[in-house]
């Protein structure tokens, strides 16, 4: 299902040029405009679209039929011919109307920066539950496009009866149909959140840490998840690599077993029925004992990445009072004064440790760090235990961090540092 084409006959493909257009409305004075466009450009060769030109204008009032002003709309027509485009990508959210208006004004296809990012997750999308989110976001964004500037959707249907009747407006069918094809989803996507939750609730009785990995697209936490799991998920230098959630199993110093969660990235602007559409997924991130923020340090816009993905977070429902370190990722790509310069920054705050995913510089530290704030709440215990009881000997150094152990006789008194659940666990073996 594309957003690209209004039409079968001109198809927008793989291989396509485009001109991208940005409107600067003032409102994000925090972003640089050259890693704005970058990054757009980014999200159209994610799907294969060649990128020609990049254009920025200032829009002091948005225009209601174009957004953008008439000057601006022929400049963006100029650009077309001169780069033989046949797609125009909007960095913005446009209504359908400005939609249309920039198609007649332009003589190209246009999409939004909206139908770009649902494009790529329709193209990424692995699994049957991200197909059934992808599907869901889709139509809820399509539905709002059902225009009348869309002439096939103006015909009428026969009504029923013997007399006939006014009938049923394409519209009205096509939205019909829409609305009743998103009831099915969400009833197969409920389905999905029942069952996950049932796998997240046994996780619960066994008391291992989830460690959520977030961050903004392409930060870095595929690699740095390959780099801590010894997996192979895939991480690429590629806005959205990777969609659907991955969970693996890791030990951490004084720690035998923690989940550790990879996650879709979040990018600025993300659609709103993507958020809703991907819930499901996104609840591992809801529930998780822990959050490793990776952020892209080397990045012009890394603050606003920052502030993007708290966003994010706080419309999903992670409360504020979730624990989190940031974990600053890409100093490989930092030259030496600006390496020595984010360091001492990182210093002066508790919850930040440097790293390169990469070269695998920092990844003890971090491991580290995760691991002593999972363990913060941790208490210190002496048990005693018979010097032939090795499987309870085994269960300590399994769930907690085994500080010192004494030989009395027939007897070894352990000294284990573990939480209070652990502990009564143990007690009630």
């Amino acid at each position: 299902m594309s957003v690209f084409n209004r039409d079968a006959e001109n198809e927008v493909t793989r291989g396509a040029r485009a001109v991208i257009a940005l409107p600067d409305l003032g409102r994000e004075s925090r972003r640089d405009p050259g890693a704005r466009l970058d990054e757009a450009a980014g999200l159209a060769e994610a799907i294969g679209v060649a990128v020609e030109e990049k254009l920025h204008f200032r829009i002091r009032a948005p225009r209601p039929a174009t957004l953008f002003g008439p000057g601006q709309v022929q400049q963006i027509a100029d650009a077309v011919i001169q780069a033989e485009a046949e797609l125009v990508i909007v960095d913005a959210a446009i209504t359908p109307v400005q939609q249309k208006n920039l198609e007649d004004g332009t003589k190209a296809k246009v999409i939004d920066r909206t139908g770009l990012i649902l494009e790529i997750f329709g193209e990424r999308a692995a699994t049957a539950e991200g197909r059934l989110q992808v599907e869901l976001a889709h139509l809820d964004y399509q539905a709002g496009r059902l225009v009348r500037s869309w002439t096939h959707l103006e015909r009428q249907r026969g009504g029923f009866g013997f007399l006939g009747g006014p009938g049923e407006t394409q519209i009205e069918a096509d939205r019909r149909l829409i609305r009743d094809r998103m009831a099915k989803l969400r009833r197969e996507l409920d389905q999905v959140s029942r069952t996950r939750s049932i796998h997240r609730e046994r996780r619960q009785r066994a008391p291992w840490p989830v460690v959520a990995l977030v961050g903004y697209t392409n930060a870095g936490k595929s690699t740095l998840f390959n780099r801590l799991t010894g997996s192979d998920v895939m991480a690429e230098d590629l806005l959205f690599a990777t969609l659907d959630p991955t969970l693996r199993q890791i030990g951490l110093p004084g720690i035998d077993k923690v989940i550790l969660s990879d996650t879709v990235g979040f990018v600025s602007d993300l659609p709103t029925q993507l958020v809703a559409a991907f819930k499901a997924t996104l609840e591992e991130v809801v529930s998780a004992d822990l959050l490793l923020h990776v952020r892209d340090i080397a990045h012009p816009d890394s603050e606003a990445q920052r502030a993007d993905v708290e966003a994010v977070l706080k419309e999903i429902g992670v409360a504020e009072t979730t624990p989190r370190i940031e974990a600053w990722n890409k100093l490989d790509l930092l030259g030496e004064e600006e390496k020595a310069a984010v360091r001492a920054e990182a210093a002066r705050r508790e919850d930040v440790v440097t790293l390169s995913a990469l070269s695998g510089e920092g990844v003890g530290a971090l491991q580290a760090h995760v691991a002593a704030r999972l363990t913060a709440g941790h208490q210190r215990y002496t048990i005693a235990l018979d010097a032939a009881d090795g499987a309870g000997a085994a269960w300590l150094h399994q769930h907690g961090e085994v500080l010192d152990q004494r030989v009395e006789g027939d007897r070894i008194d352990y000294e284990v540092r573990m939480a209070r659940a652990d502990y009564e666990r143990f007690l009630s073996r």
